[in-house]
């Protein structure tokens, strides 16, 4: 039976060598049960500066905050950011502590290298020049990079440590874990006094036993004359269990883009029967399972992109954000059995038209029906927002209709709480969904929420009603908080005379530029919508300047232009 979690065995050794006392610190942690799936297993190694009054202090401080915080940091986190965290908040109190000494820069500080293995990947922190070494297959690799500059022939000093400096320079890097990996982490104490083919023998021939293996590089590091403390480690991954979720993304991201395609090309069992869509960004396939005869979409990205690694890691995001909403108004993602050779991912099929396709033959939609897909868009709109997902890009283009009922489709553009800051290494430059229909905090670089996805239904209601927009063509082309404030809202009702007052009051509160003025929850706009809310039945009671600011200015101006005019005649007079 497959071993379904991951299993390991290690061993490690610290002495003082020839020194007074042992400034360097060590320690593995193997947790259990969903922690182990969640957070993996940690080998942590550092060695406190000698020239550092607090040295020893630093390299305890280090490990044993590292090993206690990252373990309590929230299982939604993804293994860089809760160990990044949790490294920066050690630096500041480090540095903090370090300001007490004249030379802050003596203080506390120590080198620092982690090894945290979770499922299929290894993550590597590192800042000194403490090692981490892997054996796979014979062969012997150093997978850190030392942080030190060399003054002359026997003098060097570290540029990188915990504690050294108020900002944190550290290295990370992920690398694919095989069974039967080996990963050794030395101090100085041992690598710096031996040769690289003296190392590596000893590692190869010791393998078997790892307290062994420990114990030998110790006595041969002590028998080279070493005049440090000696510390070392040694872990064996026997078993990887269960692959997660983004290490399967990572394998999806480093497949290779399938080429344009035509009707008859063969893909991984998927037989093209036509294109449907094609744009910049990507193109969507109708396609026939060959065996099944099950017919879905397929989309596939865009050559264009197949250097960028920001786009390639979004588009693999894409099928995972589908497979987690479940709802009759949101598209399926399908899953399929065959190993995929290329990067594409598949969607069921929804006979119909979009909204926009629909307006564009028909014109004004008829408002009880109107109602009616709003209502099923929202309910889609919340199995994104129970996952703590906003969709980001809702538009007329994005929401078929099939048989009277509304689908939203498209997952390009998808923001998901913990996700997009965490586990997405690459970062973009522009804001995500479509300019004309995205919510003003978008490019005001404001916090965004539930309320960004109202602000573009109401859009996309607007338009259904009206074929227009509220604000005109100015409000895509505004970037800042000026431009915004100049715009002016068309009431619904100017457009189309048969939508009532209290719709268009619902309408414009959801469309607020500032998103603090829209409605807490999709629930109250649906029956604001529903329902004539006593608020927006009667507008002339509110203040022209409220109803409509443009007409007000205009008439104030014109009432001081006549006042000048009669006072002119009088003073003539």
């Amino acid at each position: 039976m497959t071993n379904t979690v991951l299993t390991i065995e290690a061993g490690q050794k610290s002495v003082a060598g020839l020194k007074p006392q042992n400034e360097d610190s060590i320690g593995i942690h193997l947790p259990v049960g969903e922690q182990l799936a969640s957070k993996g297993v940690a080998m942590v190694i550092a060695d406190g500066v000698s020239a550092a009054e607090a040295g020893k202090e630093a390299s305890e401080t280090c490990v044993r905050g590292f090993l206690s915080d990252y373990y309590s940091t929230p299982d939604s986190w993804s293994v860089k950011q809760s160990a990044h965290k949790v490294l920066v908040a050690l630096n500041r109190w480090l540095y903090g502590l370090g300001q007490r000494y004249i030379d802050a820069e003596k203080g506390y500080v120590t080198t620092f290298s982690a090894l945290i293995i979770k499922s299929h990947t290894a993550h590597v922190f590192h800042a000194g020049d403490s090692r981490i070494y892997r054996l796979r297959m014979g062969a012997l690799e150093q997978i850190t990079h030392d942080h030190v500059v060399k003054v002359s022939k026997d003098t060097t000093y570290l540029a990188r440590a915990m504690g050294i400096g108020l900002s944190l320079e550290i290295d990370y890097k992920k690398i694919e874990v095989e069974v039967g990996d080996l990963f050794i982490s030395t101090t100085d104490g041992i690598h710096d006094w031996m040769s690289r083919t003296q190392f590596k023998q000893l590692v190869v021939e010791n393998a078997a036993d790892l307290d062994q293996l420990c114990e030998r590089l110790v006595e041969k590091g002590l028998a080279q004359n070493s005049t440090d403390n000696l510390s070392c480690q040694a872990l064996r991954v026997l078993s990887l269990g269960v692959e997660a979720q983004d290490d399967a993304l990572n394998k999806l991201a480093n497949l290779p883009f399938p080429p344009d395609m035509e009707p008859g090309m063969k893909i991984d069992g998927w037989k093209v029967l036509k294109q449907i869509h094609a744009s910049s960004r990507s193109q969507l396939y109708y396609v026939e399972n060959m065996v099944s005869g099950k017919k879905c979409v397929m989309k596939t990205p865009s050559v264009l992109f197949e250097d960028d690694p920001a786009y390639t890691e979004r588009f693999v995001m894409e099928e995972w954000v589908g497979a987690r909403i479940s709802s009759p108004y949101v598209v399926e993602t399908v899953k399929t059995d065959h190993k995929r050779t290329f990067l594409y991912y598949l969607i069921e099929m929804v006979e119909g038209e979009t909204i926009m396709a629909r307006i564009k033959r028909d014109g004004v939609m008829e408002i009880n029906y109107v109602v009616s897909l709003t209502e099923q868009i929202i309910k889609g709109l919340r199995a994104f927002h129970r996952r703590e997902s906003l969709h980001q890009d809702i538009k007329p283009d994005n929401i078929v209709i099939h048989n009277d009922q509304a689908k939203i489709v498209d997952f390009g553009s998808v923001f998901v709480a913990g996700v997009d800051e965490i586990t997405r290494s690459t970062t973009e430059e522009v804001p995500l969904g479509t300019l004309e229909y995205s919510a003003p905090e978008y490019r005001l670089n404001r916090p965004r929420s539930e309320r960004s996805d109202q602000f573009s239904l109401a859009m996309v209601v607007y338009e259904m009603l009206t074929t227009k927009k509220p604000y005109d063509e100015a409000y895509q082309r505004a970037m800042d908080i000026k431009q915004f404030s100049t715009l002016t809202y068309t009431p619904a009702y100017v457009h189309n005379p048969l939508v009532p007052t209290w719709v268009d009051g619902a309408l414009h509160k959801a469309l607020q530029i500032n998103a603090d003025l829209r409605y807490e929850s999709l629930s109250e706009f649906l029956n604001d919508l529903t329902y004539p809310n006593p608020e927006f039945l009667n507008p002339g009671m509110k203040p022209l300047i409220d109803r409509n600011p443009l007409l007000f200015w205009k008439g104030l101006s014109f009432v001081l232009m006549v006042s000048q005019v009669i006072m002119l005649l009088i003073w003539r007079g």
